[in-house]
């Protein structure tokens, strides 16, 4: 049986991070990179430090092993800690289909939705075409996506101080599309068109449904998120660590 973490003594539950009206120094995200990219939407752009405590699985998110939870919680309090800053894109629709939540830590994903015929994305970076993408759909990535569905779909690892994004099609017939690594500080826009009425627009793990010649304009958001970090963690460990870089699999 899994060790259970006990809270004692009187503590507050909240549904929504509005009810909020005390002071909160971090918000502790317990389960895996999954469940911290979750917690974006409840951080927004008040800057409250975010620390990942990992169940799950990969963890280049949430870095911190469920054994270390003592030790980190006294690092926490005193002050042995420095914080990561994570830049983020919003996507901007017709009819703001995303709500106030429109923007996302890892990627924005233009996908089919139940059809087995492919899909084009006209693709705009400052107003000049970049390409038509025929495919199964598009990732926009950032720095911190790049280690998410982008690197499953052949993108490259970027180092999350790089400033950019990634450009990636999912799955496209001409296999001369590439993924493109471009400045985050252009506006991009992207025209969906296909034999399908609707297609899918995910932002990290919000989905909605647009409509056949849909256009969605993505740019890097105003604020950022602040990722915890420790003594020792840093990105290029976690790398080597998460993709077993460097072990021989013989031994």
């Amino acid at each position: 049986m899994s060790p259970q973490i006990e809270l004692k003594g009187k503590y507050t539950i909240y549904n929504d991070a509005n009810e909020i009206n005390e002071p909160v120094n971090f918000l502790l995200s317990i389960g895996g990179d999954g469940t911290l990219l979750d917690t974006i939407t409840a951080v927004g752009d008040s800057k409250l430090p975010i620390v990942g405590l990992n169940t799950g699985r990969m963890g280049f998110l949430a870095y911190n092993a469920k054994d270390e939870i003592s030790s980190m919680l006294d690092k926490l309090q005193n002050g042995e800690y420095k914080l990561q800053r994570r830049s983020l894109l919003c996507a901007e629709t017709k009819g703001n289909l995303f709500g106030d939540f429109n923007f996302a830590l890892n990627e924005l994903t233009i996908h089919k939705k139940d059809s087995s015929s492919m899909m084009t994305v006209n693709t705009y970076i400052d107003g000049e075409c970049l390409n038509s993408y025929w495919s199964d759909g598009l990732i926009i990535a950032t720095p911190t996506g790049s280690t998410a569905y982008s690197l499953s779909c052949g993108g490259p690892i970027v180092l999350p101080g790089s400033k950019n994004f990634i450009i990636n099609p999912i799955a496209p017939h001409n296999l001369t599309a590439r993924p493109v690594v471009i400045p985050d500080n252009v506006k991009i826009k992207l025209k969906v068109e296909g034999r399908d009425p609707e297609f899918l627009a995910t932002l990290d793990s919000r989905t909605v449904t647009i409509s056949n010649s849909s256009e969605i304009h993505v740019k890097k958001a105003p604020f950022y998120i602040n990722l915890v970090q420790f003594e020792s963690q840093n990105f290029l460990n976690t790398l080597r660590k998460k993709m077993h870089w460097g072990n021989d699999v013989r031994n």
